[in-house]
């Protein structure tokens, strides 16, 4: 008898918080269920022309850069592995090889 009671009680125990759940997720007959969905928007970056020194010229930014002669402009002779570029009112002195801007001139 002992063993019985021992047994149906565990059994009771056990399958409780399985019977709370079914319980908890029905909803009412009569009523609507309300579904949260979170919504993400993609947030984009637009840059505003200001070139800054250490970053790196983008594949389109090349294709709209134009090579000059710097004795033209009385510009600076660039190192070894360098050139001058001009964008828009900007010269910029880029490296050949990986496109890093060393350092930015405005025209006036």
């Amino acid at each position: 008898m002992k063993k019985i009671l021992s047994i149906l009680l565990a059994a009771s125990v056990l399958t409780m918080p399985l019977a709370m759940t079914t319980e908890a997720n029905a909803a009412p007959p009569n009523q609507q269920v309300v579904i949260k969905k979170d919504v993400v928007k993609k947030k984009v970056v637009i840059r505003k022309g200001g070139w800054v020194t250490g970053r790196r010229l983008s594949a389109s930014d090349r294709h709209r850069a134009a090579d000059i002669d710097y004795r033209r402009y009385n510009l600076s002779v660039p190192p070894r592995g360098f050139h001058w570029v001009r964008i828009k009112d900007s010269f910029l002195l880029v490296g050949s090889t990986s496109g890093l801007i060393s350092k930015v001139l405005n025209a006036r």
